[in-house]
């Protein structure tokens, strides 16, 4: 075995880990877990929407504990201000200038919480943080850390107090999870593992899990992921499947005005790391037709836009985006 097919294996070792202490914390939600590595691996901010009480913010705060770096949670709520974001100038009156007291985007990770909760204009304060990794702040940049994430959650079902996220915002999220209920079976054990939980803390027990994965191991394995190989049809294919989303006509005159706007090129791009990174985390250095049309959803459901006719005939993007997989030719 070679030093580098050692240390490929070694760094998907680390990922496993990282799984499997996930899926102790979080019951029932593998395919959350699974799409939250994913975009950890490919450098990609995620958005997570889902009704309360189904572990978004729990999953988020477990995955943090088991990185190495800064963890901040940024509550979104109406009254917020960009600066309360990225941070502010103060005025030191011991030296008679000012100087920039930075905000909770100055980490790692960053948990946005209720993020539609906010209006525009603090939206507009992560756009450049997000694309650029940098923050502009009374005319000087700063710059953010080289691992830098953002999670945002949000809920679908109540819409009072809340403001839809822009389209700008909405394309720099590499993947958009949803977060379904989980099964009976399941529901058991996140009940035994809550009771297990209060258990632990009430006798004193600390059971915060040690640090799994670190930085520099990270920037390893996100090398190898970009080193997947992937066939020349393949690519193709993926292309045809984000270009079908500018097109559906010709994929069926049933499908024509179904979308006011397809995914942009990023979505390309997104789609492309995502499954060189799926394939990677399930052990190959190739990728297959499965990879994408599995990851195909969460990194095109928030980059599309039905028309009017189409939610009046009850299409959603989910359905819309699982035809055009099924019409889409498969090398």
């Amino acid at each position: 075995m070679t030093a580098e097919v050692a240390a490929a294996s070694a760094n998907q070792i680390k990922l496993g880990m990282l799984r499997d202490a996930l899926r102790k914390t979080v019951v029932g939600q593998d395919e959350l877990i699974e799409q939250l590595l994913i975009a950890l691996l490919t450098d990609g901010h995620v958005l997570l929407e889902g009704p309360p009480g189904l572990a978004k913010t729990r999953i988020i705060h477990a995955l943090s504990e088991l990185l190495e770096g800064e963890y901040h949670r940024a509550q979104f709520t109406p009254d917020l201000l960009p600066s309360d974001i990225t941070g502010t100038e103060i005025f030191n009156a011991q030296t008679g200038a000012f100087q920039f007291r930075r905000g909770p985007l100055f980490c790692n990770l960053l948990l946005a919480d209720e993020i539609n909760r906010a209006p525009a204009k603090v939206q507009s304060a992560l756009l450049e943080a997000m694309a650029e990794r940098q923050v502009t702040v009374a005319g000087k940049t700063y710059p953010l850390s080289r691992f830098f994430m953002v999670l945002a959650t949000q809920n679908p079902l109540e819409q009072e107090g809340t403001y839809p996220l822009p389209e700008a915002q909405l394309d720099r999220f590499m993947l958009h999870i949803r977060v379904d209920y989980p099964q009976h079976e399941q529901e058991k054990e996140i009940l035994r593992l809550v009771r297990n939980e209060h258990t632990a803390s009430l006798s004193g027990k600390d059971d915060t899990p040690a640090m799994v994965l670190s930085e520099s191991a990270l920037f390893e394995a996100r090398r190898e992921v970009m080193n997947t190989f992937m066939a020349e049809n393949l690519e193709d294919y993926l292309v045809a499947l984000v270009m079908a989303t500018r097109n559906p006509a010709a994929y069926g005159e049933d499908l024509h005005g179904t979308l006011t706007f397809g995914a942009s090129p990023r979505a390309t791009i997104a789609l492309d790391r995502a499954v060189r990174a799926k394939a990677w985390l399930n052990g190959r250095d190739f990728v297959t037709p499965d990879d994408i049309q599995e990851i195909a959803p969460s990194v095109l459901r928030h980059r599309i836009g039905l028309s009017y006719v189409a939610e009046a005939n009850g299409l959603d993007k989910d359905r819309l985006i699982a035809e055009l997989i099924a019409r889409v030719a498969v090398p």
